[in-house]
């Protein structure tokens, strides 16, 4: 019997479980599957909690509608009647002590509407100016990667980057946009330019024809909430798949064509092929002085959340909108983003309540996360006193830190995936790296990252 180990129970390791256990009945190949997690719940950073009435989500709420990826598992493990879309409504991005929303037609804070961003008070005139010279400038052939703030100051200058961009973007990967890679986060905005010349008119030409306005939102999330997901693919795991909490790996070793995984209770487990899906970080503490260094040379920010439930009393009632993402030239507040959760999604939040969601945890200033709960309640109450007039604490709250989780695919990204999956075939041939750490930080990104890992062994066992 050949036996594969997966190091790693989030949604990655879940997914890769899943697919091979499919692939190894329809293939009746006489193979078994360890899942290995240290901790004692599956799903990673995917956490929900259930309170009075409440779904709150302590890690990702939702995915992009679009990567089919994790509708399809989804649909497979029988919750596709639970798929909600968010409530659409206005965001804001808060610079300067005031919420300005954020113009109409900004895709990604690329404008492709001339009056809403004529209009915003986000910018001065030459700001505004600056942004227009992106219809003239030529297009740029470049070699190789470059950083995100690279490119989109180069088309649209500083002052959009600064007040626009880069509060919505960093807020995705938690991360310097003057450091991160264009080719492994937005490869489709050069590809933009390459075609359309103008960033500006290459989004207009490019983005889906203007529909009447709906409710419906983009992002699909499960209205029992993402843990149920998890929970849904463990049931489904067949006598195929053995699946041991509470078991961290120490060691990891090669003996001639057999790998043998260490655990932290001192027994080992051998296996013919093995996927990590656990952080870089955590990898490469297994591994060679070699692959190590290739490993750690992508580094992790640290992020915490706090969502927080209000009577509705409590908060202002003119509040329309969605949320707001804070501009990094707005350094005085601790918070980075904040989410009005009842707003977004409804079924999170029983009637008569208020539910925020806010970030803390900036990528040149993550010493926030550290601190004990009640400090990070009281920085962030000081916050939403000035900008949302909220003087109350809130009726219960739950705080979440994801310490070095967020990676950061800096500029070279791709070329040093390809270069580490060379070393790894090389002298550890089938041993396979997954999920975040380098294949998109989104769910569905990670799903398929899993997907793509059974896939390829399978094929390794088949012998294609």
């Amino acid at each position: 019997m050949k036996r594969i180990v997966i190091v790693g129970g989030g949604i990655t390791g879940l997914s890769a479980a899943f697919y091979l256990q499919r692939e190894i009945q329809q293939h009746q190949l006489d193979a078994s599957v360890t899942l290995l997690e240290a901790g004692d719940r599956l799903g990673g950073k995917i956490q929900t909690e259930y309170r009075d009435g409440f779904v709150i989500e302590r890690g990702p709420d939702s995915f992009l509608a679009r990567k089919k990826s994790m509708s399809e598992l989804i649909e497979e493990v029988g919750l596709a009647g639970d798929l909600v879309n968010n409530r659409t409504g206005q965001a804001y991005i808060l610079h300067s002590g005031s919420l300005h929303p954020i113009p109409e037609g900004a895709v990604m804070g690329v404008p492709t509407e001339v009056s809403p961003f004529i209009k915003s008070g986000l910018f001065t005139l030459p700001g505004k100016a600056r942004a227009g010279m992106d219809l003239f400038l030529p297009a740029k052939k470049v070699e190789g990667d470059q950083a995100v703030g690279t490119f989109f100051r180069r088309r649209l200058g500083d002052e959009v980057v600064d007040h626009l961009i880069e509060p919505l973007l960093s807020g995705i990967y938690a991360g310097n946009i003057d450091r991160l890679s264009l080719q492994s986060t937005f490869p489709q905005f050069q590809q933009v330019e390459e075609q359309h010349r103008s960033l500006i008119l290459g989004m207009k030409k490019t983005r889906p024809k203007k529909q009447p306005k709906s409710t419906k939102g983009v992002f699909l999330t499960l209205k029992s909430g993402l843990s149920s997901l998890v929970e849904a693919l463990e049931l489904q795991m067949t006598d195929k798949v053995h699946i041991r909490k509470n078991s961290p790996v120490t060691a990891f070793e090669k003996n001639n064509e057999v790998y043998h995984v260490g655990l932290e209770d001192g027994s080992t487990i051998e296996a013919d092929q093995v996927i990590f899906t656990i952080p870089a970080l955590k990898a490469a503490t297994l591994f060679d002085k070699e692959i190590q260094s290739q490993l750690q040379s992508a580094p992790a920010t640290s992020v915490a959340t706090i969502a927080m439930a209000f009577p509705e009393a409590l908060v202002p009632n003119d509040l329309n909108g969605t949320g707001f993402v804070v501009s990094k030239k707005s350094s005085s507040y601790t918070i980075t983003a904040c989410t009005w959760t009842n707003k977004k999604w409804p079924h999170t939040t029983p009637d008569g309540y208020f539910l925020l969601r806010c970030y803390v945890g900036k990528a040149d200033d993550q010493s926030i996360v550290d601190k004990d709960d009640e400090a990070i309640l009281d920085a962030v109450m000081t916050d939403l006193k000035q900008i949302m007039n909220i003087k109350d604490r809130p009726e219960f709250y739950y705080v979440t830190r994801w310490k070095h989780a967020m990676p950061q695919y800096l500029v070279g990204h791709k070329e040093k995936r390809e270069q580490l999956e060379k070393i790894l075939d090389e002298k550890y041939p089938r041993i396979q790296l997954a999920g975040a750490s380098f294949d998109g930080i989104g769910l569905p990104d990670c799903i398929q990252s899993g997907e793509q890992a059974a896939r390829k062994a399978i094929e390794g066992l088949i012998g294609r």
